[in-house]
Parts: structure tokens; C-alpha cells; sequence
């Protein structure tokens, strides 16, 4: 049976950093994380791109050969998308203990391999994988680290609160086909997951007015909450890519741009930058949505089929992909107006 949808209920963006280069640690802190966030009767946590093992800034710092060691490094320490297995299990457990559903960004491993992606994990307030978006087109340097996803992982997860999450990575926004697919399939929650941009060298002055820019885009085009995450640049980062790849000058210390967001781009909480770690917590309140949805319908009246056609391709690519046997087991239930207002 399809849940009720719970109208109303906190959510937040995991502003914060990652113990650099350390998956286990780093898991650790997320079920921390996790743990304070439930204590804050907070419902869904979304976690910045990569959060585990964290972001590999140095892509962006020294010549490629000098990197192999520490890309070697990076593959050991992402992580294998497993149901219960030593890197997932704790936090399927962590979420069915608290309640608390994520959108966890991380460096996803091939079982059994060495091809790496960029994802975003997502597990249910009851500890099921729901499933993985696998970032469709690395950017510039990073495509020295990961594969490219594919249209199988484009697709929204619905949540036992009975909406439909769904997720990109960072200038994976300028992709309006991949936000439109999104748009396509009844998104109502959006994750937004992000580096610390505005470290890098040539961003400082631009960056958080692009994730800004974009996050509000996708906002109020696809008519949809977005929780955007992402995290700081800390000391035992650069202290990490000095100690194993020498001095470099183009990546400091802070940064970050997190916030929640009405349909209409209004801040529900942040803007949070910097690297004070806090969870940007809000409401998010769906019955706001029928007076959003009389001004424009992107998955209704605004979207004129008989001119504007869409589609794309949701076929598997990789082998385990088509081997998976988590996937969404239900979908959500409408509850009628008089028992919560005005709906999508």
C-alpha cells in the first residue's frame, strides 16, 4: 500500500566537511550527523557532492601523472553500493533507527573493480536503498576520475513521506535535459549536491552566485523544494594534498553555498557559506504548492507536449546496473484536499 503524504516536515542540507580521504571515518560522521539530526526532528538530510571520501580537489592542482598514487588512494577509499555490506550497512542502520531519510553524495566503486562515479546514494527513513544517480557527465577534471552515468539513474525515488526525491551534482544543473527528465517524472524534492567552489582559483567572486543561480532555476521551473548541499574546504584537506602531492595555491580554505528553497526562490533556510558545519534545517510545506501550481504546471498545463517533445534514454549501461535488485518499491499516495490542503 502507497504511504500518506506527510505534508509538512523539516528537512535540511548537511553543510559540513568530510574527514578528507578517510571513508570510514567519514561514514562515521554522516551517522552522526544523522543521529543530530533526528534529535532535531528532522526528516531528510541531503549531504554535498562526494561527501564521502570527500571532493578530490587536487584534480584542479597538479599535473595528471603526479596524481596516480592518489587516485589509487581515491578508488580504495570510495564506496561499494551494497545493501548492508561494511560501507553502506551503517548507514541503512543509522536510517532505520532514527527515521531519517538521505541524499548522500558519494564516490561510488564497482564491486569487484576500479571505475569509479560520481553519485548520490539515496536511503529510505526505513534503511532500504532506494537507489543511485550516477552523475551523467563529469566536469572538465574530473572526468580523470570518474565514469560517465547514464539515463537508468535519472529518475526520482519515491519516500516513504510520500514524495518524489530526486537529484543532480553540480554543473550536472547547466544540463537542462537532465533537470527536464527529472521535471518529467513528478519531482516534488530536489537534492542539489556541491563542492566547495568558491575556493577554487578564478571562482572566488562567481561561484556562489552560479550554484544560486541554478538552484533557483531548477526551483521555480520544475516547481519543486531544493535542498542544496555543500561542504567546506578544511585544514586536514590541504594539509592532506600537501602532505601526498606537494604545495599548491589554487584551492583555500571555506567556501560552500547551502540552503533550502521554496518553488518560488524564496530562502527557506540559508544561505550558509564558509566553514562553520551546521545542518541548514527548514519546513518545507506542501500545501503551499496549489496556489504555485495555478501560476504554472511544468508537469501539467505549462507543458505544451504538442510542441515541446522530450525523451531520453533510460536503459542500463553498466553490468551493475542491470544486476541491482534494490529499487523503489512504492509510490506515492494522494491525499485529498480537505485532509491537507491544496496538493501538486
Amino acid at each position: 500500500m502507497a504511504p500518506q503524504q506527510t505534508v509538512k516536515f523539516k528537512v535540511a542540507a548537511a553543510h559540513a566537511a568530510p574527514v578528507f580521504m578517510d571513508k570510514a571515518a567519514t561514514i562515521k560522521k554522516v551517522v552522526s550527523l544523522v543521529e543530530q539530526a533526528a534529535k532535531e526532528d528532522i526528516k531528510l538530510v541531503v549531504f554535498p557532492e562526494t561527501f564521502v571520501p570527500g571532493y578530490p580537489y587536487w584534480i584542479e592542482c597538479y599535473p595528471p601523472l603526479q596524481q596516480v598514487s592518489a587516485l589509487a588512494k581515491y578508488a580504495q577509499e570510495s564506496v561499494v553500493v551494497e545493501a548492508n555490506n561494511e560501507d553502506v550497512g551503517p548507514l541503512q542502520e543509522v536510517c532505520r533507527r532514527t527515521g531519517v531519510a538521505v541524499n548522500l553524495g558519494i564516490s561510488e566503486r564497482m564491486a569487484s573493480g576500479h571505475t569509479l562515479f560520481n553519485s548520490q546514494v539515496i536511503i529510505d527513513s526505513d534503511g532500504s536503498i532506494l537507489g543511485v544517480h550516477r552523475k551523467l557527465q563529469p566536469t572538465y577534471v574530473e572526468r580523470l576520475v570518474w565514469a560517465q552515468g547514464n539515463g537508468s539513474t535519472l529518475r526520482n525515488w519515491p519516500l516513504s513521506l510520500g514524495w518524489n526525491l530526486g537529484g543532480l551534482a553540480c554543473w550536472e544543473h547547466t544540463m537542462n535535459g537532465a533537470r527536464q527528465a527529472l521535471l518529467m517524472q513528478n519531482q516534488h524534492i530536489h537534492a542539489g549536491a556541491w563542492p566547495a567552489l568558491s575556493t577554487m582559483a578564478g571562482f572566488e567572486a562567481v561561484a556562489d552566485a552560479q550554484i544560486e543561480a541554478l538552484m533557483k532555476n531548477h526551483a521555480l521551473t520544475a516547481q519543486v523544494f531544493v535542498i542544496t548541499a555543500s561542504n567546506y574546504v578544511d585544514r586536514q584537506c590541504l594539509q592532506w594534498m600537501e602532505e601526498n602531492l606537494g604545495p599548491q595555491e589554487f584551492v583555500k580554505e571555506g567556501g560552500g553555498w547551502s540552503a533550502i528553497l521554496h518553488p518560488f526562490c524564496a530562502f527557506i533556510a540559508g544561505p550558509h557559506t564558509g566553514a562553520e558545519e551546521k545542518l541548514v534545517a527548514g519546513e518545507i510545506d506542501f500545501s503551499s504548492m496549489g496556489a504555485v501550481k495555478v501560476w504554472i504546471d511544468a508537469a501539467g498545463h505549462y507543458q505544451r507536449p504538442e510542441i515541446l517533445q522530450f525523451s531520453f534514454d533510460d536503459r542500463p549501461h553498466w553490468a551493475d546496473e542491470k544486476a541491482r535488485s534494490f529499487r523503489p518499491k512504492i509510490e506515492p499516495k494522494r491525499v485529498s484536499e480537505e485532509e491537507s490542503g491544496p496538493q501538486q
